[in-house]
């Protein structure tokens, strides 16, 4: 080969290796993408109680308007709630090489944490960034298929009405629209309840001020009667077993959640013992036979789901019941409950099989999560 011809040879490879690199560069650099709603925010809809559908993923059921997903590297929403299956997202937010740790709403925002720490918040209704702010380093996805994780118990993530709180190497920081508001040390993981204290193993925190609440001893504490990401909670259990109420302003000294078989549910303990619930008032018993598990409650509803499968809509006032079969056509009801969401007026509950998640039988069906109006 005469030197001409091993120049341009030569050449060739130089420029088939910096265009391979460009090709690299663009596929492979950080990157955002953010698509906002062009459609119209889904209405109210008020439905007959019963399932109106399914989807493949968890969803985070957002003012009772829209349905929030989590993905790998992707939250997206798309609605409304009692859509059958997923439908094209309304919005969706897009971050590369990052990936979603964790997803809230509070108020209006849905709000974002990323693997390396950063916060962004998006406009429920329509997609659109309303404040970011960086944080300490998070974890990766843990959402497996179905995002359920992510949207219903992210790790250190948590809200607290319109702020959210975030917990991470044994330290808690509040922000308020992008704002930081206050930061604690030496208290770590926990959970937040109605009247708004943080709640973790050193003791309780105004969460408008992060001031320690006087007169508590040290934990742990068991939360009671939780929203999603550990928020709301309705009470919990000191370290010596006593429970209290926190529905309203300073917890208070509730004997009736002291047993450990005792939860809350829309402020109402209950006992449950096999197929009977048992409240202050009133009692509600499986006639099936079968042990019947406390899902939650809101809006003076509080759902059970039996052996069945059945969701069981119980006054919390006066104990009157409905019930319908959680499953869509004739599907079969010999799945066992992953995750859930309650609202006033809907349930979601992801379907699990096997119990091994790396199991390719580990959900239910394709479209593994159910979702109710009540």
């Amino acid at each position: 080969m005469t030197l001409a011809r091993r120049l341009t040879a030569a050449l060739v490879t130089v420029v088939a290796l910096v265009a391979a690199g460009l090709v690299a560069w663009r596929v492979l650099k950080p990157a955002e993408v953010l698509a906002t709603a062009p459609v119209a925010y889904p209405a109210p809809i008020e439905r007959e109680p019963g399932v109106t559908g399914k989807t493949a993923g968890a969803p985070l059921i957002v003012d009772g308007r829209v349905r929030v997903f989590a993905a790998k590297r992707q939250v997206r929403a798309d609605g409304p709630v009692d859509a059958k299956t997923s439908y094209t997202p309304g919005w969706s937010f897009r971050r590369w090489p990052q990936q979603l740790n964790g997803v809230v709403a509070a108020g209006s925002a849905v709000v974002t944490r990323w693997s390396d720490g950063l916060l962004v918040a998006l406009d429920s209704r329509t997609g659109e960034e309303l404040w970011r702010v960086p944080g300490p380093p998070a974890g990766s996805y843990t959402g497996l298929r179905t995002g359920a994780s992510t949207v219903w118990a992210p790790d250190g993530l948590f809200t607290a009405g319109p702020q959210v709180l975030v917990a991470a190497g044994g330290q808690v920081t509040a922000y308020l629209g992008g704002v930081r508001r206050w930061s604690i040390s030496a208290c770590g993981d926990g959970f937040t309840t109605l009247p708004g204290q943080y709640v973790c193993p050193t003791g309780l925190y105004d969460v408008q001020t992060g001031e320690m609440v006087a007169g508590w001893q040290v934990g742990p504490f068991t939360a009671l009667g939780c929203g999603v990401a550990r928020s709301g909670c309705e009470g919990f259990r000191d370290a010596s077993g006593r429970g209290w109420l926190t529905t309203s302003g300073t917890p208070r000294r509730t004997p009736a959640l002291d047993a450990p078989d005792t939860t809350l549910a829309d402020g109402e303990p209950l006992t449950v013992t096999g197929p009977t619930v048992v409240a202050a008032r009133w009692q509600w018993t499986d006639p099936a036979g079968g042990a019947v598990q406390v899902l939650g409650g809101a809006g003076k509803k509080i759902y059970l789901l039996t052996a069945a499968r059945q969701l069981v809509i119980v006054d919390s006032l006066t104990g009157a019941a409905s019930s319908f079969v959680l499953a869509v056509g004739s599907e079969a009801t010999t799945w066992r409950p992953g995750g859930w969401q309650v609202t006033d007026a809907h349930v979601a509950i992801e379907r699990l099989d096997d119990p091994d998640p790396e199991s390719v039988h580990h959900y239910f069906t394709v479209e593994t999560v159910v979702i109710a109006a009540t």
